[in-house]
C-alpha cells in the first residue's frame, strides 16, 4: 500500500467518526473505544467484539452484548467488569451491563477499518 493509499483510508477513517451518533450512545462508544483487547492492541469497539449496544438515554441504562477474540481468553471472567466500569464512568450513565456471548464466533470480518489499518492489514 502506497503512503497516498494509507492517507485516503485514515481521512475515510475520520469522515466514519465524524458519522457516528452524539449523545450518550456517542459518548459510550467513545468509552468503549478505549478499552483495549489484552490480546491485540486495538480497542473493542473497532476490533468487533461488541455485537449489540443498546442505550436508554433517559434512564442512563446501557445493555452491551460482547464477545472475546477466542473462548479460551484467560481475561473471560474479568473483562465484563472491565468494560462496565468503562461505561459507567461516562457522563449520565446510572448503570451498565455487559453479557459474554459466544455465538456467533468472533472473526477478523468484523473488525473495522480502522482495526484493520490499525493491524496493517489494509
Amino acid at each position: 500500500m502506497s503512503i497516498v493509499d494509507w492517507l485516503h483510508k485514515a481521512e475515510q477513517h475520520e469522515a466514519t467518526r465524524e458519522a457516528e451518533p452524539q449523545g450518550l450512545e456517542g459518548r459510550v462508544i467513545a468509552a468503549l473505544r478505549t478499552v483495549y483487547d489484552p490480546e491485540l492492541p486495538v480497542n473493542i469497539y473497532d476490533l468487533g467484539l461488541v455485537y449489540r449496544l443498546d442505550v436508554d438515554e433517559a434512564a442512563g441504562k446501557v445493555q452491551i452484548r460482547m464477545t472475546l477474540t477466542a473462548p479460551g481468553c484467560p481475561v473471560a471472567q474479568t473483562f465484563p467488569a472491565t468494560v462496565e466500569d468503562a461505561v459507567e464512568a461516562v457522563q449520565g450513565v446510572n448503570e451498565a451491563r455487559v453479557e459474554l456471548v459466544w455465538d456467533p464466533p468472533w472473526s477478523r470480518d468484523r473488525m473495522s477499518e480502522a482495526a484493520r489499518l490499525d493491524l496493517g492489514m489494509i
